[in-house]
Parts: structure tokens; sequence; C-alpha cells
């Protein structure tokens, strides 16, 4: 099909189509046109990585905008958000705006009703959903990237109960599914009253295979001659050998050890083909990702990518993530070592991807367990990109011919296992639950249970009365805990409003009138805006409750790390000796009630809260970056993570901590700030003012400049003299409100009086310092969604 045969577009849409080099659909994307695609229709499409899904979704949501509506674009991440938002804002050359939301979930980012295409994280739609963003009820069509997520134990019931609500809110709008090629694809289309598109055409050939010995054995029965020399690992020659053609390689490893050592390894390699404005730039490249951390981790990262080579893990800060994406997009890098979160969806192609690791750790299995097909097939379809590759390459690595048979059976002949709905997990439907009631999507039971019927879940099942068993657990949780109501039928047990209910406590179910109504609590409501885990919250309340005295730093900064919502650092070997010794120094500090050191597990985990509390300390207490990564073995993405994290769990203790009327609320609310900047409490006012980060307030302070309104009054040669770079310091000075900010003439003066030295630039606190970035971040954006470290 031409691009000319379309219709229904905006003006200037095929226009600028066809100045991207777009001629002629492809096939997969002609037949979804055909199905429906830019006429309103449902639709799913399962087609392969690289076979224009974006092109899709692209067609159905500007002919919904010509049509005169508004349409959604959904990501499981926040940095495919922010690739699709550039990829759309293309779209304002003819007059189609974009947004993009993926933080701030307590938002309803009403400044979005005024675009036509928004892009956001299921977590943020889900969230606009429970706080009653009214803009959702004027979109009209609905596209959920990578659908086949919905597997995924821990965000996938988020994105099935966003889109059975959404479905609820616009009966008629236009759902598309976007997939990876999948085991159930009619399953998924049927649950959305959709066509399907279900093919594996792809634009370029990608051919899978197996290495042994000396050679690829490829799904065709070709074989390529790749020897492995000498003591040369099998990736090494894999990647040598591409490089040789022009091409570039992903290498997939199990950890990020793995994914470190890989890279440095590989490196040697890539450094031989590397050309002299290639080194120049990669030195360059190099230095960007040294200034923005401090830590080992970027260190080594900075030494791989000047030989051409990178490794990705989510240990790395999310800047490190996108420069090292860039480069290699650009074929400047020449390989990268990842663990498996690379190939969820970000745009990273290779002329040869080699599936080194096809093993993980599982701690469910107690020990090493093979890898699903679903997700090495991801891996192996980042393989060639169109316009470069005259071909893509998917490789497996076996040691005997008995595991090159395993390895062709497992994975390269195997189909994709069918995607299975996770919302029946108790975690899941605690959370959904209270939120389905609160957002008033159900005023019953019967309702709640007719809502849940919607979803893949039920279509799914075929256990009679599980759903409704599980979702009476978690109603007589909700209400023990005081976040919901019941009443008119026959009720639940009579504890409700009782002590704080832990997770053992939900397999104690009570029984449930058939007709009963149901109303989230002032409480639940408020857990529910904060987008809070319930069980999260019930910890939170119970922490703050039991406190005698003013809570500390460490013990607010440990009771949301034992929430589920934050991701606990676990304790390394010898560790419970290092932090059980930390409990008893400071167990009167804690909050809540501690397990006994005889029942281990619990034990180990209220330690391993403890681990992350201390880090947490540690940060507050201006420890710098280098130092907390060493000590606890942790990348700049960690450190950012723990902190994103534990500041939004601690406003949402703030505001819980107001609805309980509380009396900690200032001490809460403070720790909130400490942990946000990473600084003591007296240097809270001066890191309020923009530019001053934790170690500019610290030297301020010490130059007895301790507040905003000494900015505006202070001798401005101290001021210079501290904050060394001109124009920081009229930056500053402006922020501060100071009259007259110019340091036109100043001499730098250090405290004691003498000259000072002064450079030219701006100093690179703000660019090592996770703190001070905040600083200047948009505040939409400035919180991570769970689940990205």
């Amino acid at each position: 099909m031409n691009i000319e045969e379309l219709s229904g577009l905006p003006p200037g849409a095929i226009e600028h189509f066809r100045d991207e080099g777009i001629e002629r659909l492809y096939p997969p994307q002609a037949e979804a046109v055909e199905a429906g695609a830019t006429d309103g229709e449902n639709l799913v499409a399962a087609v392969p990585t690289a076979s224009g899904k974006t092109m899709i979704a692209a067609l159905a949501m500007l002919s919904a905008v010509q049509r005169g509506g508004k349409a959604l674009y959904i990501v499981p991440l926040r940095a495919l958000a922010s690739e699709k938002k550039a990829e759309f804002e293309a779209y304002e050359a003819f007059g189609v705006t974009t947004g993009v939301a993926t933080g701030n979930y307590e938002s309803t980012s009403e400044w979005l009703a005024t675009k036509d295409i928004v892009v956001a994280t299921s977590e943020k739609v889900d969230s606009l959903v429970r706080n009653g963003a009214d803009w959702l009820s004027e979109l009209t069509c609905v596209v959920s990237d990578e659908v086949h997520l919905i597997d995924d134990g821990e965000r996938g019931p988020t994105l099935e109960v966003t889109l059975a609500k959404l479905r609820r809110l616009n009966p008629t709008m236009q759902q598309v599914a976007l997939s990876a090629t999948v085991g159930n694809a009619d399953e998924i289309a049927d649950w959305l009253d959709a066509e399907l598109v279900d093919t594996d055409w792809r634009p370029i050939d990608l051919k899978m295979g197996v290495h042994y010995g000396n050679a690829l054995h490829f799904d065709d029965g070709s074989t390529r001659e790749v020897p492995v020399e000498g003591s040369e690992k099998q990736e090494a020659a894999l990647v040598r050998d591409i490089l040789q053609e022009g091409g570039s390689s992903l290498v997939f490893v199990n950890s990020r050890r793995n994914a470190e050592a890989a890279a440095s390894r590989l490196g040697q390699v890539a450094s031989r083909e590397l050309t002299d404005g290639e080194r120049a730039d990669l030195t360059d490249l190099a230095a960007e990702i040294r200034e923005d951390s401090d830590t080992e981790t970027s260190a080594d990262l900075a030494d791989c990518v000047e030989r051409g080579a990178a490794f990705h893990h989510a240990g790395l800060s999310s800047t490190q993530r996108s420069l090292v994406e860039d480069a290699f997009r650009d074929r400047l890098l020449k390989v990268i070592a990842a663990t498996p979160t690379l190939a969820a969806g970000v745009n990273t192609p290779a002329r040869r991807v080699i599936v080194r690791d096809w093993r993980r750790f599982d701690p469910t299995a107690g020990g090493m367990a093979p890898l699903d097909v679903l997700e090495v097939h991801q891996m192996m379809g980042r393989a060639g990109r169109p316009g470069l590759d005259p071909y893509g390459e998917a490789v497996l690595l076996a040691k005997s011919h008995d595991e090159k048979d395993e390895l062709f059976d497992r994975y390269v002949w195997a189909d994709p296992e069918p995607v299975q709905s996770k919302l029946a997990a108790e975690p899941a439907l605690r959370t959904h639950v209270l939120a389905t009631i609160a957002s008033g999507f159900a005023r019953t039971r019967e309702g709640l249970l007719e809502f849940l019927e919607a979803t893949l879940y039920a279509s799914q099942s075929s256990e009679s009365g599980r759903l409704e068993r599980v979702t009476d657990d978690v109603l007589d949780y909700l209400e023990r805990n005081d976040f919901i109501e019941r009443s008119g039928g026959g009720g639940g047990d009579d504890s409700a409003g009782d002590a704080f209910t832990s997770a053992a406590d939900l397999a104690e179910g009570g029984s449930n009138g058939p007709d009963e109504d149901l109303a989230a609590t002032s409480l639940g409501h408020t857990v529910s805006r904060l987008y809070l885990d319930p069980m999260s919250a019930a910890e939170i309340v119970h922490g703050l409750e039991s406190a005698d005295e003013r809570p500390t730093a460490l013990g607010l900064y440990q009771l949301v790390s034992r929430t589920p919502d934050m991701y606990e650092l676990y304790l390394r070997s010898g560790e419970d000796e290092t932090f059980g010794e930390l409990y008893y120094e400071r167990e009167a500090e804690l909050l809540g009630d501690a397990p006994s050191e005889f029942e281990e597990n619990r034990f180990e985990d209220w330690l391993a809260a403890l681990k992350t509390g201390k880090l947490l300390e540690d940060w507050a207490n201006e420890d710098d970056e280098e130092r907390i990564t060493e000590r606890y073995k942790i990348g700049p993405g960690d450190l950012r993570g723990k902190v994103d994290t534990a500041e939004w769990l601690l406003g949402a203790a703030e505001s819980l901590a107001r609805e309980i009327d509380s009396e900690w609320t200032v001490a809460v609310r403070e720790a909130r700030a400490r942990v946000e900047h990473g600084v003591g409490e007296e240097l809270l006012e001066l890191v309020s003012v923009g530019g001053v980060g934790r170690k500019r307030a610290r030297r301020l302070y010490e130059a007895g400049i301790e507040e905003p309104a000494d900015l505006r009054t202070a001798d401005k040669g101290v001021i210079l003299g501290v904050l060394k770079g001109e124009k920081t310091a009229e930056t500053i000075l402006e922020n501060a409100g100071r009259e007259d900010p110019s340091m036109d003439g100043v001499e730098p003066v250090d405290p004691d009086g003498t000259a000072a030295t002064t450079a030219t630039g701006s100093e690179s606190d703000a660019e090592t310092d996770p703190a001070a970035r905040a600083d200047s971040a948009d505040s939409d954006e400035s919180q991570s969604s769970l689940g990205d470290f």
C-alpha cells in the first residue's frame, strides 16, 4: 500500500511521512489499515520488533485526532515515554500537539487536556484515573505498547486494570494494542473485542541460531564460520567477526557484574576497529559520563566507552543510560553488554545479538533457571535495523553438541509462551480493588466482581470462584485496616478498625454478603490518591501510631524501606551480623513491631530494611555519592532510585500523618526534605534556593551564610569565593532575591578574608549531585516510576 492511498489523516501528515522516507507501508501496517486502524476499529498487532508497530499506532492516533478526538499512548517504561514523545513531537509541524506524563502520581496533569496525543506510563495513567482527571473522558483512541507485559507479575496488573477502566470510561473508544509475537494473541484480541494482525514478517531477514565450536548454525540450515582463536571467548569472537564487517553487537548476560566484566573484555576487541575520529568522539562521551557521577561505576563505564564498548543495566543513572543508548544507535559505540532490561522496548538495534546467558538466578527455583522463550525472543528481536543492516543475526552460545540441540529446541524453534494475567495475586488485587472502590468504579461487592469480570484474568480463568475468593480476602484486609467500609450484605469479620493487619493476616478471610455496599473511608481515599500499596500505607500508619516520641530520620527511613513499595537492599554475606549490631544499637529509634530474631526470614527482611534506611540516612547526612555507592556496592542509578522512592514514600507518609492527626507530621516532612536534598536539617533553607545543591549549601553554611536572607546581604566576594563561578553565583543570588546579583568587578574572597581564585566556568556540583540536578527538574518528571531501578 502506497502512503498516498491513506485517507483520514491530518493535512500535512502524508507529506511528513514521505519526508521521513516512508513511501510504502510495510505489510503488517497495510494489514492494520485494512483491519480498520484508521477507521476507529479496535486492533491487536502482534508483530516482530522493527516491523513497524509504532507506525500502526501513529496512523490510528492521527486519524482519531483528525476526527476531532484525543489519543493516549501507554508505555511500560519512562525511557520509552521519552523516546516516543520525541518521535511524536515531529507531528507539531502539521498541527498535532504531544505531551508526556510519567511522574507525580498525585497530579491530574490538567495541562494535558490541551494536547492531541498524550504519552504516559501505565502507572501514571492508573493514577490519573484514581485522581479523577476529567480529560480522560475525552479519549477516543488508546494505544497500549508492549501489551504482552500484562504477563509481568509487577506491572502487568496495572496495565490490565487501567485498560479495563478506560474502556468503562469510554465504551466507544478505539483500542490499539501492540505486542511482540506471543502464543495467544487471539485471546488478547478477544478480550479487547479487536481485530488481530498476527504475523512474523520483518523488513529485513532475521537469522536465528547457535554458535558451537567454530561456526554459527542457523535455523535455515546454513552455517557461517566464526572461529574462536586461542583463549578467546565465544562472544569475543562473534563481536570481532561482525565488527570487521562494519556491524555492531548486543551481548545479553544475566547480571550487572557480568555485564561490566563483559564490556571491559569486549572493549579490547572493539578498540581495534575504531577510527581516529571515533576515538576523539568517544573520549568526549566518556568525559560526559564521568561528569554525570563521581562513582566507581561511572568511572568503569567511561573506561569502557573510550574503547568503543559499554555496559547497560539498572545501576546506571538515567543520563548514563541515555548517553549509551544514543551513542549505540549512532553506531559510535560498537558493542553493549546488557542485562535483559535493555530488551524491554527501548530502540537499540544491532546487526548481531548474542544471548550469552540463557539462565539466571531465580529465588523461587532455588538456583539458576532458563529464561522464558518470549524474553529470549525479545532480545533476539533487537537484531537488524532497516536502512543500516542488510540482515540481523541472533545467536545463542553452546558449549557442547547436546547443548546446541537443546537451545534449538528450547528457543530457536520454539513458540513464545502465552500471555497470562497476574491480576489474581493478592498484592495486585489489594491495590486495584481499593482504587476501584475509591474512584467509584464499583460501589457494591457485586459491582466490583462485575468490573473484575471485564479483565483479561476473568476471560482466561478456568478455576471457578477463585477471583471471587481472593477478592473477598482482599476486602476483609482493606476493612480491617480502615480503608473501606461495608454495609448491607452481612459484612465481613468483626475486626474492622482493629490494629494494624500484617500480610500474614490476609489469609484470615471473613464472609461477605452478595450485595453489600462498599465505600472507601477518608483514609482509603487518601491511600488510593497517593498511589500507595494499601499494605505500605498500613505499615506506615501503624509505625507512626506506635511512636511514643519524635521519630528520628533513621526510624522513618527504615519504616518506608520495609514497605512493599520500596525495593529494599538485600543482605550480602556477613551483613546480617553487621546490621544486627546496628539494630541493637539503634533499636529504640525503629518504629512498629520488630520480629523476633528467631523468626529468621522476617528478621532478615527487617535488617534489609534497616540497611536501606541506613543508606538513606548516610545520604541525608551528606556522605558523597562515591562513598555511598562503594559502601553499599550499588550503582548511581540504584542510589538515585532509592532516594526518589524514599522521597515519594515520605511525602505519602506526611499525607497519611495528617489524615490520622499524627503529632509527627513535621518530623516526617523534615525527613522527606533531608532525603530529597541529601542534607542535614540546618541546610534545608539554603537548598530551597535554585542552584544551591548539597555541596554548595554546606560550603556556604561553613562560610557563615546560613539562610537565603544571608545571600541577599552577604559580601559578594565571600559568596564568589565559595561558589567559584561568576555565572553560578549570579544565578543563585538572583534566585535568592538579591536586588543586584551582578558579579561584575567582584574579586573572590575566602571566608577568612584572603583573596581566592575563581573558576571560569560553572562548578560541576549540579552535574554530579543528584539533589542539585533535581533543582531544575520539571515537577511532573521528578518522581521515578517504581520498578525502574
